[in-house]
């Protein structure tokens, strides 16, 4: 199935092999401008069939190498278009997990009205410091990231300051499964979970939790974060999808409002997170 993304890529390709073919003194052939660039003919094959996206780096060396150095900020152009709605962790995570962090904080000071949808952690806005902790080092081992994860604690952290601005509200709705999570030692997930007790009842913070035996419209997948009606964030293994289009925002709210019919909310989700976080001290006990 084509993507807009895969799409944008393509002609991205499409353009870098016009480059070539448009070489000033004649076309330049595939291999002939691997040899300029030194690189694997593969590479370049990969590029103008939209097989691998281009870095700003390999689109400066191509407008050099094909004699078209006017082309380089037309090139670059396309390149922000396309990481504007998919950013990988490879290229975000270069500048460190802090760098990402205060990115997200400043979208999220941005926007008055913020909803969530998560099912396998706490959402960070809501994240205790050792929870956080936990989090950003599991995401660095898999991503073989720098490290700078006090740095992107503590940013984090400052974002929870936007919690308590009465000009913002936030939505936020948890499926059980994030509050029993082990995705941390008992103690951490003992305290982010008496974190989340004294966030029920916030004034500008509605929070619902979806019970485990909860009747649901649609599977409890793909945790997502909606900033006002601007955009999406939907979060994956390999990158960020921001969506900004008017009919994919629409659907997210659509499962947003679906999921919200499952929850529950004040006293009852208070007597979810309190029945879970009994249930951890049980099984330490045991």
């Amino acid at each position: 199935m084509s993507t807009d993304f895969q799409d944008a890529r393509a002609a991205l390709g499409a353009r870098l092999r016009e480059l070539r073919d448009t070489c000033p003194g004649g076309r330049l052939t595939g291999v002939g401008l691997a040899e300029r660039l030194g690189w694997a003919q593969s590479k370049v094959s990969r590029l103008e069939n939209g097989r691998q996206t281009a870095t700003a780096d390999d689109l400066s060396q191509w407008a050099a190498a094909t004699r078209h150095p006017e082309a380089t900020a037309e090139l670059h152009a396309r390149l922000h278009g396309l990481e504007s709605h998919i950013r990988s962790w490879r290229r975000q995570l270069a500048g460190g997990h802090a760098a990402v962090q205060a990115a997200h904080n400043d979208a999220q000071s941005q926007s008055s009205l913020l909803h969530a949808w998560e099912s396998a952690w706490v959402v960070g806005i809501l994240q205790t410091p050792d929870y956080a902790r936990a989090i950003l080092s599991g995401f660095a081992e898999l991503h073989q990231s720098r490290r700078d994860i006090e740095d992107a604690v503590r940013a984090r952290m400052k974002r929870q300051e936007l919690l308590y601005d009465a000009r913002r509200r936030y939505r936020i709705l948890l499926g059980e499964s994030a509050l029993r999570a082990r995705i941390c030692p008992p103690a951490t997930l003992g305290a982010q979970l008496d974190r989340l007790t004294g966030v029920v009842g916030l004034p500008n913070v509605e929070l619902g939790i979806v019970p485990h035996a909860a009747q649901l419209k649609l599977p409890a997948a793909g945790g997502f974060w909606m900033y006002d009606d601007r955009h999406v964030v939907v979060e994956t293994w390999h990158a960020e999808l921001w969506i900004d289009d008017a009919v994919g925002i629409r659907t997210y709210q659509k499962v947003w409002d679906t999921l919200r019919e499952s929850a529950v909310f004040g006293n009852e989700a208070h007597a979810v997170i309190t029945r879970v976080r009994h249930s951890l001290d049980n099984l330490g006990q045991g």
